[in-house]
């Protein structure tokens, strides 16, 4: 389940984006003061912040500049103010994205959504193989192996298993990896994910008696780095 943590010193607007992201499956940490809020988002257990500008203890854009130094979270920024500086100052300390009260909960639902894809990130160049457990993709190879044994993936398997490798710990939804394993304009069977899911766990789980890629309902599959 995706982990929001939700900044924000007004009690109503907290309760009222609290109740929105539960009904739409979001799991929910809340604080009141920026201090704690830094202190949580830093931890690395959530998956997006939303972050208000105007808080005690220490200020959103404070919290923001801090975080920016050991992390690249998606942040989005919530205030009451409509000035452009304070817009620009947000986005340069490192937002995501700026939305302003009083703002539709839609609006803010749809730019948690693009933030939350934005974070599908692709590792580093010079990291050709991906490791989780005993579980390890070569990229420049094209081989996969568990405990020293090769496992023979289609290309499409292996493209799937690599997204998940190298975004491990990170929830994907079901859309976000038909975008980066068929491609932006594949039309076919919906559930062409679900299918290929269960050939990997065929070729890994059932014959390594493991459990590699976890399920999450109603919202799509992560490889934790166990």
């Amino acid at each position: 389940m995706i982990k929001v943590l939700v900044v924000e010193d007004e009690e109503k607007i907290t309760r009222f984006i609290e109740l929105e992201l539960i009904h739409e499956g979001y799991k929910v940490i809340k604080v009141n003061n920026g201090r704690e809020g830094l202190e949580i988002a830093e931890k690395g257990e959530v998956d997006l912040v939303l972050l208000d500008v105007m808080l005690p203890e220490l200020n959103g854009l404070e919290v923001l500049r801090r975080l920016r130094k050991t992390s690249d979270i998606p942040v989005i920024m919530l205030t009451a103010r409509d000035a452009v500086m304070d817009k620009v100052s947000g986005l340069d300390a490192g937002a995501d994205d700026y939305i302003t009260k009083p703002f539709a909960i839609e609006e803010l639902l749809a730019r948690i959504r693009t933030a939350l894809k934005k974070r599908i990130v692709t590792v580093k160049k010079d990291e050709d193989v991906i490791k989780c457990g005993l579980l390890s993709l070569d990229k420049m190879k094209h081989k996969v192996m568990y405990d020293n044994n090769e496992i023979e993936l289609t290309n499409r398997e292996f493209t799937l298993l690599q997204i998940l490798m190298e975004n491990k710990n990170i929830v994907l939804t079901r859309d976000v990896l038909i975008e980066k394993a068929c491609g932006y304009d594949y039309i076919g069977e919906t559930n062409v994910i679900d299918v290929y899911i269960r050939f990997l766990r065929t070729k890994i789980d059932d014959v390594f008696n493991t459990k590699i890629i976890t399920t999450v309902r109603g919202v799509g599959y992560v490889i934790k780095d166990e």
